[in-house]
This record gives structure tokens, sequence and C-alpha cells, in this order.
């Protein structure tokens, strides 16, 4: 039992500190130092963290940490930079609350608790960089508030039940990798979507061309399912938003064919497999709505029918949107045309 509080006690500093290694490092140390706490004699090798010298350092990096956490996009920056030393600093602390134990029990207990620093920072980089793509700076604020006071929160409960705050940091743990699909691929395109606007203003004014060639990936998910050999009128790559039955942030195309001028099809590749989607156009509203970091293009079903559909473009795509808005209208206003004409 003492050697599993041990290992509660290290893997649950490893988790805090894989959200905020310095708070974790500094509030421990002030708390050791005043006597706020009484180490037990298992725990005695913490006390190295009453060191003033250790608090000092700690506590500095923390008030930097403290403003840095809090303006949008410098956060993701200091947290691209902590990538390694998170997990590192975790992987230390829980090595120090062992002791001298076995080297092989320390050698187990210092991976397990890099790597379980390594997730907890990566679901908090995620999380802040698909925060920052909001243009106001409140989400940020609150956002690194919470986890300052789930750090806290934290500390205390290691003290009073470590079995207990290590059996809740395992099941945040296991939601986050439970959804880490879906949080990394909004990251990935969370951070495209801003390279792309950092090395490119848009430009209404650029004459664009619909290309009529997929990009090579998407090739092969386009003829396995083009059973009807299909033609391809034009080629739109983009990142998928909301839509039913299309999951956000896959990086694929628009496709146009010419035998099916009332409908378009998105194209990508889901987990290495082929992502092929039909949209049908028919009755809806085509629009074009830019956003701080993407061009949205937004296709809105007919009253009645199922939810809109979103596509997202980056910012120097802006008139590659309005070209695709026009071509999908004409399709459109040909097809209502056709239908008036057509006797009953």
């Amino acid at each position: 039992m003492e050697r599993l509080n041990l290992l509660a006690v290290a893997l649950g500093l490893a988790c805090l500190a894989g959200i905020n290694l310095y708070l974790t490092v500094f509030v421990t140390g002030l708390a050791i130092h005043f006597h706020w706490i009484t180490l037990a004699a298992q725990y005695q090798s913490l006390e190295v963290l009453g060191n003033p010298s250790i608090i000092t350092i700690a506590g500095v990096l923390y008030f930097l940490e403290f403003f840095a956490d809090k303006v949008p996009w410098l956060d993701s920056a200091w947290d691209a930079v902590h990538t390694v030393i998170r997990p590192i600093g975790g992987a230390l602390l829980a090595i120090q609350v062992l002791g001298h134990p076995s080297p092989v029990f320390t050698v187990i207990v210092g991976l397990l608790a890099g790597s379980t620093s390594l997730v907890v920072h990566t679901a908090k980089a995620a999380t802040r960089l698909t925060a920052n793509t909001s243009p106001e700076p409140f989400s940020n604020l609150g956002l690194s508030l919470g986890e300052d006071a789930a750090v806290l929160g934290g500390l205390a409960l290691i003290h009073f039940n470590p079995l207990v705050a290590l059996l809740i940091f395992l099941l945040g743990i296991a939601a986050f990798l439970y959804f880490a699909p879906r949080i990394l691929r909004a990251a990935k395109a969370k951070i495209w979507l801003a390279w792309r606007k950092l090395n490119g203003p848009a430009d209404l004014n650029v004459p664009v061309e619909l290309s009529n060639r997929l990009p090579p990936r998407l090739e092969s998910a386009f003829s396995e399912q083009n059973l009807l050999n299909e033609t391809i009128s034009w080629v739109a790559p983009c990142i998928s938003g909301r839509g039913r039955r299309i999951p956000a942030n896959l990086f694929g195309a628009l496709v146009a064919t010419h035998q099916e001028p009332h409908k378009i099809l998105f194209v990508a590749r889901k987990t290495g497999r082929p992502f092929v989607r039909t949209i049908d156009l028919e009755g809806s509203t085509v629009t074009h709505e830019p956003r701080f970091l993407s061009e949205n293009l937004v296709i809105l079903p007919a009253v009645g029918k199922r939810s809109k559909y979103l596509f997202i473009f980056p910012r120097p795509h802006a008139a590659l949107v309005d070209e695709i808005v026009r071509n999908l209208g004409q399709r459109l206003s040909e097809l209502a045309l056709q239908e008036q004409t057509t006797p009953a």
C-alpha cells in the first residue's frame, strides 16, 4: 500500500507538471518550506523542493508563465517551448518522490511520469491552440486561470488522498485519449490556417481559376468511389467544418463533376482510408463567410432539410471561395431553370 501511495503521488505530480510545472514546484516548495504540510517519512525526499533557491527560481518562472499564458498565441508559443521541459520536469519530480528505491522501479516510474506529463501537456496545448482562433482574449484568460486553479486543487487532493487524485487524473487522461484524434485534427487545422494567414494575406482582386486536378493523395480515394466514371469539373482543396456525416477538420477537397451539376463531393482520407461524402445542392443557398483565420464556404440546405455544411479555406483563398460561390450559384440557377422548363 505504501508503494502504491508513492506511485500515486509521483504520477499525480507528473500530471500537474504537464499543466504548469513551475506552479507545481513553487506551491509544493512553499508548503514544505513554511511547514504548511508535514511530510511523512516516505516523502522526505521531497524536502529539497523547500530549498529557497528552488522556490525562487520556480517563482520567477511561474511569474513569467502567468502573463505569457494569458496572451493569445504567445501562450501557444510558450507551450511549444515547454513540450520537452514539462515531461522532463514531471519525470524528475516523480523520481524525486520515490527517494532511492530500486533502479528498475525508478526507471519505470520515470518513463510513466514523463509520458503522463506529455499527454497532459498535449491536451493543454491543443485546447489553448483551439481557443486562440477566437479573436477575443477572454477564453484564454479563463482557461489559464482554470488551469492554475486545477493545479492548486490537484495539489491539495494529492496531499489529502493521493489514490483518489490519481484516479481522477487517469480518468481525465483516458477521456483525452478517447477524443485525441478530434482534438489533434483541430489543432493541426488551426496551426495550418494560422501559418497560411501569416504567409499570405487575402486578396479579393487576384483572379483565380478552379483547378480540375485532385491532389495526388486523394486521387485513389475519388477513383475508388467513382463507380459511374464521372469526370471532374473542378477541385478545391479545403478543410471540413460542420456537416452531416462529415467529421470536422479533415484535410480534403470539394469536387464538382460534369455529370452531376446539382451535387458536389467532399473527398478526404480518414485514418488512412478513403472518405467520400456527397452533398445535394438542390434548393440550397451557398455563401462566403470571412472569419478571423479562414474563409468559409457555407452551404445552407432548403428549409426543412438537414443542417448546414461548412468548408474552411485559408485566408489567402478568399477569391477562390468567391469563385466557388459564383460557380455553385450558376449551377443552382441552371438547375432551377431546367425544372421550370421541364414539362410536368
